[in-house]
This record gives structure tokens, sequence and C-alpha cells, in this order.
């Protein structure tokens, strides 16, 4: 959206009837389960406007949470009818910014492992195995902190590294070091080859440097979502 999108707040409701982006089969691309096969809830909307960020997650639609799940279900099974995706990713957006609580409750019911990538602002109570990813952003020029009670059931940050843009440019204490919570980089895609080539390097240099892991987007070097 570069920016551009509305920031919305958090909702509160029951969970039966969620706002969705889309829904689609991949692999996971970046972060601890890079390589893994997985279905993709695309969330809408998001509380922040990221001028890097080139994902949609405004044109969403109203899908009531049955019919999520049976999208889900049969996109999971293979071209013999066999179940062959067992890894559900909740994006966004910003996905804690609607009640995703029954949502998960119902993948897990159905042996889906489930992730969720957030940007660490909003706080809601999900099951204890669903696996929280959080991607902190900074707003004018600093980092927002990550929520307190979130952190706990953080199971990795990735942080974005730019050698272009100041703030993105180092990773900083959010909580990742009091909470033993593993550390990975991620060059930031700023759409232009020279630019994303320091930035990569950058993101190695700062992995390299601080035993942190290198998270490389390759769902964009395949030229899948």
């Amino acid at each position: 959206m570069y920016g551009n999108n509305p920031k919305r707040a958090a909702e509160f409701g029951d969970g039966l009837v969620l706002k969705v982006q889309k829904i689609f089969k991949t692999l996971q691309g970046e972060g601890p389960n890079v390589g893994v096969p997985a279905i993709f809830i695309r969330l809408g909307g998001c509380n922040l406007a990221c001028s890097f960020c080139d994902t949609d997650f405004e044109g969403f639609v109203e899908i009531e949470l049955n019919k999520i799940i049976s999208q889900i279900r049969q996109l999971s099974l293979n071209d013999r009818g066999v179940k062959s995706v067992n890894l559900v990713v909740i994006t966004g957006g910003e996905p804690l910014r609607q009640q995703i609580s029954p949502l998960c409750d119902k993948l897990i019911q159905d042996n889906y492992a489930v992730q969720i990538e957030t940007n660490g602002t909003i706080y809601r109570t999900i099951p204890k195995e669903v696996e929280i990813i959080c991607s902190p952003k900074v707003v004018a020029g600093n980092y927002l902190s990550v929520r307190e009670d979130l952190l706990p059931n953080i199971r990795a940050f990735k942080f974005l590294i730019s050698a272009n843009i100041k703030e993105y440019s180092s990773v900083p204490e959010l909580g990742q070091k009091r909470c033993n919570i593993p550390v990975f980089v991620q060059a930031m895609d700023e759409y232009k080859e020279e630019i994303n080539i320091q930035n990569l390097k950058l993101a190695v240099d700062i992995a390299i440097n601080n035993s942190y892991r290198l998270s490389y987007q390759i769902h964009k070097d395949l030229g899948i979502e």
C-alpha cells in the first residue's frame, strides 16, 4: 500500500465474520518456516501505514468463519484429495486487528499448525499453540514498543534492515534479549536493485555479527505469492 492505506483501529466482535483480502496456497517464503507449504489468510486493514509496504490489504470482503474454514480445508488437499498442507499463516495488514481467536481455535481443532505475523502493537488472547512472529515497525523515527503481554508468546522477531533508511539500519532491543527470543533479520525490499543489494549486505553483516538468523524472501525469487 506504500503508506497510502487508512489506519484502521482494532475491532471488537465475536470473530464469526472476518474482513479477508485473500486466501491462497503457496510456500512460506521467509522467517522460521521458510520453504514450508502453507495456506495464507491475508486479513484486511492495518493500524499502521508503512511507506515501503507493497501488500494490498484494503481490497477485502467480509467472509463468515465457517466459509473460511471450508476454503482452508479444500486448499489443503493435493491433486489426489489428500491433505498435504498443514501450516496456515494469518497475516495482513495487521491480523490481530480483528478477533481471530475463534479462527485459530477451529484451525487447531483441524490439526493445522498456525502462524501469525504481527507488528506487535495489538494484543489478543489466542491459543497457546499459535506461533507468533513479530515484525516491529518504525513510526515518526522510532520503533513502536512491542506489547508486554504479547512478548511471552512471541516465537521469533523479524527485523527489516535498510542501508538507506537510518531507523531500519540496526536492531533495537524490544524485549528479545530479555525474553530470549530468536531474531531474524531481513533485507527490506525498496524496489531498486542497487539499494536492495546494499540492504542485503547490511542484513548479512548484522546477522553474522550478532548471531541472528537471515530471513531471505525466497517467494520473490521463485515468482510466487
